[in-house]
């Protein structure tokens, strides 16, 4: 009997030793695979591995992170293309460290975990990386097309009417929440089909309810029917019957101002063939001086003056200038100011 117990010591010794042995070589063999239950980025790289868990990673990570973001607005669509965005992972070290982590608790945790298919259950978040300046430049690039400057209210005159337009709301992108909805998507796997951008509106500064202010005289010619309105507050306060200019002297069409307002002033004679000898003369007021008592400047020359040719009113008879009756000139030169509109029509 004291042989055989020994030889029962000596076999359990061995098997114990054999079983050892065994345990050491099976878990050698799984120094480079990923436990089970360990997680990288979301994708599940257990029983993979080094080589394995890092072509995996790759294909479920970084492939639908390098697509492109889309921005929508009204109808409208910007790209930002997947390559500018330069995303980058560092796959080989979050795999490193889920064989790390896939090896800690010693020999006799993981023998346990072999025998009972246990797992590891951690998740693993690699270092990411992407072009911010690329980001930052889209929106910019975006913010370029959709900003637009409100509109104040103002004025559209033609020659006989004044009409006030209403004015129109600009928009502002809401670029820093553009820029932080982006770059949370270039690092989501889940990509939206487009991003749709907010904006706020801007405020004219003017607004229809405003605009008289800002006009407190203007002037209508309606070349036509010879006649000057003078609005004042957008109202119309006077109606004047003038002379206007001659065929191949017309008195110019346009939106001009009253550029400079002179009383009783010299008539510097223009350079022009019609002005025969006194081309180029200036002379001062009196008998001489065809223009009369006011003088209001509104373009290269043409304005609007005084004449004793009363005769000539209601006609195309001037040079290019608005003529008008010398006590309508003077009630007129009180009542505007250098940067009143005029419209000739």
């Amino acid at each position: 009997m004291g042989r055989k117990t020994s030889i029962a010591v000596i076999a359990a010794a061995v098997l114990i030793v054999l079983g050892v042995a065994g345990a050491y070589a099976y878990d050698s063999s799984q120094k480079d695979k990923i436990a089970e239950g360990v997680t990288i980025a979301g994708v599940d790289v257990g029983g993979l591995d080094q080589d394995e868990a890092v072509a995996l990673v790759r294909k479920r990570l970084l492939a639908p992170l390098q697509q492109s973001l889309r921005v929508s607005y009204d109808g409208e669509d910007w790209e930002l293309k997947g390559e500018k965005l330069k995303v980058r992972a560092d796959v080989d070290e979050a795999v490193a460290e889920a064989v790390a982590e896939s090896q800690d608790g010693g020999l006799p945790g993981r023998l346990v975990r072999y025998v009972t298919g246990g797992d590891v259950s951690e998740s693993i978040s690699p270092q990411m990386s992407y072009s911010e300046p690329a980001v930052n430049q889209f929106v910019r690039d975006v913010a370029a097309e959709i900003n637009r400057e409100p509109r104040n209210a103002d004025v559209e005159a033609n020659g006989a009417s004044l009409e006030v337009v209403a004015g129109e709301d600009g928009r502002k992108l809401r670029d820093n929440l553009l820029e932080k909805e982006l770059k949370a998507a270039v690092l989501s796997a889940r990509k939206p089909d487009a991003i749709v951008a907010k904006v706020r509106a801007t405020k004219p500064e003017v607004t229809k309810g405003e605009v008289a202010a800002e006009y407190p005289s203007y002037l209508t010619l309606d070349r036509s029917t010879y006649t000057l309105r003078l609005w004042e507050n957008l109202k119309l306060a006077k109606t004047y019957t003038v002379a206007v200019g001659m065929e191949g002297l017309e008195t110019p069409e346009g939106l001009y101002t009253i550029q400079a307002m002179e009383e009783n002033p010299t008539w510097n004679v223009p350079e022009s063939d019609w002005a025969g000898s006194l081309a180029g003369q200036s002379i001062p007021p009196g008998p001489s001086n065809p223009i009369k008592a006011r003088w209001m400047a509104i373009y290269e020359g043409a304005g609007i003056h005084g004449t004793e040719e009363t005769s000539s009113l209601g006609s195309a008879a001037s040079h290019g200038c608005i003529r008008m009756a010398i006590p309508d000139v003077e009630e007129l030169y009180d009542r505007v100011e250098v940067g009143t509109p005029i419209y000739i029509g």
